[in-house]
């Protein structure tokens, strides 16, 4: 890539440091949990529309979509954000705290939207490409299985606006603040949810013998757990099962008749995850009849793991080097075992979910925490990198 002082630079953005701030305080007051953004999309279509963007509201439920077109090519690219908040109370004692009780901007998609909305701003003045960009803000992407990108796709999303490439990005505490991070394959883990029903006999606590205790075999099945990634798991493979929950029995001197466990279970290769199936039904169900109870087990598969395209994350991580310096672009970052609901976007079309540091050192706090809140600092420059991501791949 050759530069070109009219391509956009992170000091064009520095000019809206103080609206972006606006904007992302604003969205961080009035947080609002997944498929009810209602006043975070009405906010984001009105500010679309005015600034000449074809604007689709109603996109898998809450959805919003901005469409700009510029000059002749057929090229097209689309960037998303995320814009649900989290079922925490706020803790940060900030002033622009959040003003909805037991809703906090816990995972920083205040930060991820108002970024993208700077960027549509100053393409929308600048016009500096020629092709499309479809500027995706999407609804609930901490809904779980049942998340917004699926509701987005199922509603035609790529069908209705036509993407070659598709990207998006999500702020990481720990690193550096306006650092980019990047990875070319499996780079989030998939991520199942379990459930787990041991079923028993109730009775007197007093008369063990007369009943089948399920939280006693509960207990031996969250022990035999941990033995899935240890014994069943190729070493070089990462993994993860961990027991979340166990809820069985109201009063101390009843055995209760099921118990229950939740879990979260994290893998980045198909066959393993397979395994790990497999494998968590099989110890459950064996080690209930040990105890002459029964397993229930329903495996609900989740994210699949998100894969970034080779091409698009080698050409996103030249732009993030023109915008701020090699010296703060990480190419080849740690896998992350966390989920992203961006995956299933990337199953249809290639491109690149990026990470950005939200800040290093202990103090940090991390995602979805009652501490956590979304670097400002990072404002400025992850605007100026969708614009000029924009702008290169559309040149």
């Amino acid at each position: 890539m050759q530069k070109n002082k009219t391509y956009t630079g992170v000091h064009d953005l520095e000019r809206s440091r103080d609206e972006l701030v606006a904007w992302r305080h604003a969205m961080h007051r009035q947080p609002e949990l997944a498929f009810n953004e209602v006043a975070t999309a009405r906010m984001v279509a009105d500010m679309l529309a005015a600034w000449g963007y074809a604007v689709t509201e109603g996109v898998g439920t809450t959805g919003v979509v901005g469409t700009l077109k510029s000059g002749a090519s057929t090229r097209s690219i689309g960037i998303r954000a995320d814009m649900d908040a989290l079922p925490f109370t706020e803790q940060t004692g900030l002033p622009y705290a959040s003003q909805v009780e037991g809703v906090m901007h816990a995972c920083g998609h205040d930060g991820h939207t108002t970024m993208l909305l700077g960027a549509a701003k100053h393409l929308a003045a600048t016009r500096n490409f020629s092709g499309t960009v479809h500027m995706i803000f999407q609804p609930a992407e901490e809904a779980g299985i049942d998340s917004g990108a699926g509701r987005m796709l199922a509603d035609g999303l790529f069908e209705r606006f036509p993407c070659d490439v598709v990207y998006a990005l999500h702020n990481h505490p720990g690193k550096p603040a306006r650092t980019f991070h990047f990875r070319s394959g499996p780079f989030m883990s998939a991520s199942d949810r379990v459930t787990i029903t041991v079923k028993g006999v109730g009775g007197h606590a007093a008369r063990p013998h007369q009943a089948i205790d399920p939280i006693v075999a509960a207990a031996s099945i969250v022990m035999a757990l941990q033995t899935v990634v240890a014994r069943s798991v190729n070493p070089t493979q990462i993994a993860v099962v961990t027991v979340g929950t166990l809820h069985g029995g109201k009063a101390m001197n009843v055995i209760a008749n099921e118990a229950t466990l939740g879990l979260s279970v994290r893998s980045f290769d198909a066959e393993v995850r397979t395994l790990l199936q497999k494998r968590i039904t099989e110890l459950a169900k064996a080690q209930a009849a040990s105890y002459g109870a029964t397993a229930e087990i329903d495996y609900g598969l989740g994210h699949p793991v998100l894969v970034n395209a080779e091409r698009e994350t080698e050409f996103a991580r030249a732009v993030a080097v023109e915008l701020v310096g090699v010296e703060n672009v990480v190419g080849h970052t740690e896998q992350v075992t966390g989920s992203e609901d961006f995956a299933l976007m990337l199953r249809e079309r290639p491109g690149c979910f990026v990470r950005l540091g939200n800040g290093a050192g202990e103090k940090v706090p991390m995602l979805h925490t009652t501490r956590y809140d979304f670097n400002d600092e990072n404002l400025t420059v992850g605007a100026a990198y969708w614009a000029l991501l924009v702008e290169r791949y559309l040149e």
